[in-house]
């Protein structure tokens, strides 16, 4: 196992309200920067069972570790797939977006490695972005075609499935489409009730909300637009605020869709997940290095906490 360079300084983690029910919200004074070296990293995904972190540097192919307990990182897969979003399903299995080889795959906890979605109507996947789970063990992602426009984050391909579309797996493993009516959707993340699934999208910089009735949506009504750059990824915490990632750092919104503040951060940030014994470490990828930071709320819990 190689061991890469872990710890790489601090930088000043600055709390910015824009709304007095931003009030609490707060953490540490510096963000750890846990590594950095990558081209373009994502897809964080914290596991409690292992104390690990595990993030995508998508263009270098691989998926890197970092251990909570020693802080060193080492390469956890290469070659990957070009892997982008991960989560971890009802079991604690890794569930994984693969650019490269357009599908989504799950990782078993012996290391076997199964094929959720690559194909539908037969038609390849453009290249599957990022991940939920739902509590009945169904998977929802988003596939846009980042992964195929060129040969940096996949390989250099064409749209088949006649657009950039979100799609659903049931536990039976039928593959549905959900939603047709996007740019390029990106990150997405269900209500803390799973009435409603949160989905940006990358091109148009907006976070659209729909209504979930069992294994339809309806509804995507507009929930937010990005005050700066665009929105990757989201996850909430326990009260239901949005937490979405964006050029100046984590932007934070209430449920009615008021911005309450900001974590500045210094590099444009991709993906962010809650983690660590209390759920209360923000882990943050950007760009080229991988942050934390404890803060004052919790995240979310996940489909295997529940």
């Amino acid at each position: 196992m190689t061991i890469l360079e872990p710890l790489a300084g601090t930088a000043p983690a600055v709390w910015e309200s824009l709304d007095d029910r931003f009030a609490g919200i707060r953490g540490d004074k510096l963000l750890e920067r846990l590594w950095t070296g990558g081209r373009w990293v994502e897809g964080p995904v914290y596991s409690p069972a292992g104390r690990y972190l595990l993030w995508s540097d998508i263009p270098n192919d691989r998926i890197l570790r970092w251990d909570e307990t020693s802080y060193q990182v080492s390469v956890f897969r290469q070659p990957a797939g070009n892997t982008n979003g991960h989560t971890l399903d009802t079991e604690g299995r890794l569930v994984s977006c693969e650019h490269g080889n357009r599908r989504v795959t799950r990782t078993a906890h012996h290391g076997a490695i199964t094929v959720l979605a690559s194909e539908y109507d037969g038609k390849r996947l453009n290249s599957p972005n990022d991940v939920v789970v739902k509590r009945d063990g169904s998977v929802w992602f988003t596939d846009p075609a980042y992964g195929i426009d060129s040969d940096y984050e996949g390989y250099k391909g064409q749209i088949e499935t006649g657009g950039c579309h979100v799609y659903r797996v049931s536990t039976d493993g039928v593959l549905t489409r959900v939603a047709d009516d996007f740019n390029r959707p990106n990150g997405l993340v269900f209500s803390l009730d799973e009435s409603l699934l949160y989905i940006t999208d990358s091109e148009e910089g907006t976070i659209r909300v729909f209504t979930v009735e069992g294994d339809k949506l309806s509804g995507g009504d507009l929930f937010a637009e990005c005050g700066n750059g665009i929105f990757d990824g989201i996850r909430l915490d326990t009260e239901g605020r949005i937490w979405a990632s964006a050029a100046d750092g984590v932007h934070v919104y209430h449920p009615d869709g008021t911005l309450l503040g900001k974590l500045l951060v210094p590099e444009t940030v991709s993906n962010l997940t809650f983690g660590g014994a209390k759920r209360n470490r923000l882990f943050v990828t950007a760009t080229t290095s991988v942050y934390s930071v404890f803060t004052t709320v919790n995240g979310a819990p996940q489909p295997y906490q529940r």
